[in-house]
């Protein structure tokens, strides 16, 4: 096993210290982009790889193709129609993105602390992240995405930070989003980043040549806030690759645990194309509104 540098274990402290410190709170939902992700139901914590990996768990970085990128788009049916887009690529030591996202999704409130009054358009949030990772001996990475967000006519700094630990075909992941808890107003309306724990598990079978299948489990620590009430989420999801992976399929299942359980299912599909792309879409439907949408993303990794 390698030996751990002074700079491995600054940041191994530093994300321990965030993690215990978080408080349930709210931000705008995770699962709100990445194509694979959402065809799996929401359980992608464990598992992102892909270029995504800057959203759902920096730590991810390490474990993907040596180059990835991806161009999405998501829509969301309710409230009126919100949609998100991405634009992220990553090698294995740098990541960089771009996430647009209309705020009509998240919960808004007034000078006194009152909700919002709900308006079709309350404009977008956009955030450019770069990420990074480190490998902390052979089974343990963290990473990290230093995040610029501009909302509401104002633009603040946050951070977030993500861990993944692999033991042979299973891996445990943890990613926390928004360390420093950003706000946002315009004057009429506030917004708050605040911070999001999220947990998950996932397991590796097959081989690449043959068919390869993954199962995931994920589940929110925290309560997220948004316009249509607040959530909590616990999502289950397979992913199944065939044909030498060139094509895959997804199914999954989120359930909001708060209050009377709101189930959503998830299916997706990835189709090869030409020099490692692949044409990526996805579908949900189900009970809760906030999450019934479809995607499509491009996607090129090798």
């Amino acid at each position: 096993m390698r030996r751990v540098s002074f700079s491995s274990f600054v940041i191994f402290v530093s994300f321990v210290s965030f993690v215990s410190c978080v408080s349930s709170a709210s931000a705008q939902t995770s699962d709100l982009v990445g194509v694979r992700a959402l065809g799996m139901g929401g359980a992608f914590v464990a598992v992102a790889g892909d270029a995504t990996t800057t959203w759902w768990n920096p730590a991810g970085l390490a474990s993907g193709g040596y180059f990835n990128s991806i161009i999405e788009f998501d829509r969301v049916d309710h409230p009126a129609g919100t949609r998100a887009r991405a634009i992220a690529l990553n090698v294995p030591s740098l990541g960089l993105s771009y996430y647009r996202l209309a705020l009509n999704g998240m919960r808004l409130t007034d000078p006194t602390g009152s909700l919002s009054a709900s308006r079709e358009d309350q404009g977008v949030l956009n955030q450019f992240g770069a990420t990074v990772g480190q490998s902390v001996g052979s089974r343990l990475v963290l990473g990290s995405t230093l995040k610029l967000v501009h909302a509401l006519g104002e633009t603040g700094g946050d951070l977030d930070m993500g861990a993944m630990a692999t033991f042979s075909r299973f891996r445990l992941g943890l990613a926390v989003k928004n360390l420093r808890a950003p706000e946002f107003s315009d004057g009429e309306t506030r917004l708050e980043l605040t911070r999001q724990v999220r947990a998950g598990a996932s397991i590796r079978g097959g081989s690449p040549s043959r068919a390869e299948i993954t199962g995931a489990l994920d589940a929110d620590l925290t309560t997220t806030p948004t316009a249509v009430g607040d959530e909590r989420h616990l999502a289950t999801g397979v992913e199944a690759w065939l044909a030498n992976r060139a094509i895959g399929l997804r199914a999954g299942v989120g359930m909001n645990t708060i209050g009377e359980p709101r189930r959503s299912g998830s299916v997706g599909v990835s189709v090869g194309l030409r020099g490692g792309s692949f044409l990526d879409g996805q579908l949900t439907r189900g009970a809760d509104e906030a999450r019934n949408g479809w995607g499509l993303a491009l996607r090129v990794t090798f």
